[in-house]
């Protein structure tokens, strides 16, 4: 093909990229030693697996393997992606089943559906424990496999709570991204009132070390700046000075995960939270909606739960610390709660979430639609007239980063691409760019492999080079 047969729009766009070849664009993607990846496929399957002696399911595509067990209360035991393995399984029970009882806890691990509000006060509070809605045979049916997977598992009815549960759970072959879609309806022939939560427990055990905890574990959801809470988040467990908890001048609520006991409550309506593994450089982002206009339990969107010794008071008023009936192993509990629902018999009420696992840093600034904010973006005016661009993130989608650069008058310059990227590599932005016009704002977008935008990942003002 000869250069005069090229459209002017693809004369522009193959300019770009040979100035900013020449240019050498610095943007890298920070690779790390982990586990051998599966091979890369276009297809997602499910299939049968043995798991560590569980019979379970598998879903997978070239970046997340997903196992469930339908045996053991219909849980996601593990979320592994780019080889590296998100939530806490109970050595202790590993392969095992054990029948649904009131009387104990046999607390597997991984990820599952419970209800609230939780107590033996009355009918209206669930005593939990490994009765049929934690541990009962959940049925499984596989809905689709190719170009995406959706599997299906569906609870007995439970008499106590009058509760059934079922949930899908959805991988597309084109990037990690996890759809849940949970149901609750009401099985009896009277009005029930439940809010269901979705509790998944993340390992915050040392790699190196099972008997250590790991230092750099952290998670965070916006607090409500309107919170009803007077320290913008409850303590329903634990102390309430905890070093480890804080709001930062950002507005962002952040627990460091401690080996004790700790349960904090947020009424966050920003509708995500993330678990940040500063120690393997993994990160995972949930995200919800939450409906400002009903009833929460307690007020709660979001819980979190830390692991560990209990502190405790003796009749004498002694206090010591107890390692609890599951033997303290380290793990960290991120809760979301759906609305309370009030159902009359065969209604049925939902609660939608979706998970992005991706790369992180020794920072955190938050999520976006389309990843983790590492280092914030900056953008600077040089004596050049050239923009320097920096920041680190996390992306959700394989694809491309576009900046789109905009005048004092919001007028949009130009759209110019910088990378390409994928999710399972951080992406560290470090580069001048010869932009058209005088550009005062700049935003990064991503678009996935089919070209479509996913969104911002983050938008800020040049600013000029005396402030670098």
């Amino acid at each position: 093909m000869t250069l005069h047969l090229l459209s002017p729009k693809l004369i522009r766009h193959l300019a770009g990229i040979l100035v900013f070849g020449i240019l050498g664009l610095g943007v890298t993607v920070a690779q790390t030693k982990s586990e051998p990846r599966a091979p890369a496929s276009s297809a997602c399957q499910v299939e049968p697996a043995d798991y560590r002696g569980w019979h379970a399911q598998r879903l997978s595509n070239r970046w997340v393997q997903l196992i469930v067990l339908p045996q053991n209360g219909g849980r996601l035991i593990q979320v592994t992606f780019a080889g590296h393995s998100y939530l806490f399984v109970n050595p202790k029970y590993e392969g095992k089943y054990l029948p649904p009882t009131e009387s104990q806890w046999f607390n597997y691990g991984g990820d599952k559906l419970w209800l609230l509000p939780e107590g033996n006060d009355d009918e209206q509070h669930w005593v939990g424990n490994s009765d049929l809605i934690d541990d009962g045979v959940y049925s499984f049916r596989k809905i689709s496999e190719g170009e995406h997977c959706e599997v299906e598992v569906t609870s007995p009815a439970d008499p106590r709570t009058g509760i059934q549960f079922q949930r899908t759970i959805r991988l597309d072959a084109d990037s990690p991204r996890i759809d849940f879609h949970a149901t609750m309806k009401n099985t009896t022939g009277h009005t029930v009132e439940w809010s269901m939560q979705s509790v998944s427990q993340y390992d915050t055990g040392d790699s190196g070390d099972p008997s250590r905890f790991n230092h750099e574990f952290r998670t965070f959801t916006p607090a409500n700046p309107a919170s009803s809470y007077l320290n913008r988040y409850h303590v329903r467990f634990g102390p309430a000075e905890n070093p480890a908890v804080s709001i930062r001048e950002d507005g962002l609520f952040t627990l460091h995960y401690v080996h004790m006991a700790a349960e904090l409550w947020l009424d966050s309506t920003a509708g995500w939270l993330a678990v940040v593994d500063g120690s393997s450089k993994y990160a995972m982002a949930e995200r919800f909606q939450v409906e400002e206009s009903r009833a929460y339990p307690g007020k709660a969107s979001v819980i979190f739960w830390t692991n560990g010794p209990e502190v405790r008071l003796s009749a004498d008023g002694e206090a010591s610390m107890s390692s609890g009936g599951d033997g303290s192993p380290h793990y960290l509990e991120a809760e979301i709660n759906s609305p309370l629902c009030k159902l009359r018999p065969s209604e049925a009420c939902s609660l939608d979430t979706e998970w992005f696992p991706t790369r992180a840093g020794s920072e955190f600034h938050g999520v976006t639609d389309a990843g983790t904010v590492v280092r914030p973006l900056r953008a600077t005016r040089l004596e050049n007239g050239k923009i320097a661009l920096s920041g680190s993130f996390g992306v959700f989608f394989a694809g491309r980063l576009v900046a789109h650069f905009y005048n004092e008058h919001g007028a949009v310059l130009e759209s110019v691409p910088m990378a390409d990227v994928d999710p399972a590599e951080l992406v560290s932005l470090e580069t001048e760019v010869a932009a058209s016009g005088k550009p005062a704002r700049i935003s990064l977008h991503l678009e996935d492999s089919k070209g479509l935008d996913r969104g911002s990942l983050q938008e800020v003002s040049v600013g000029s080079g005396e402030n670098r």
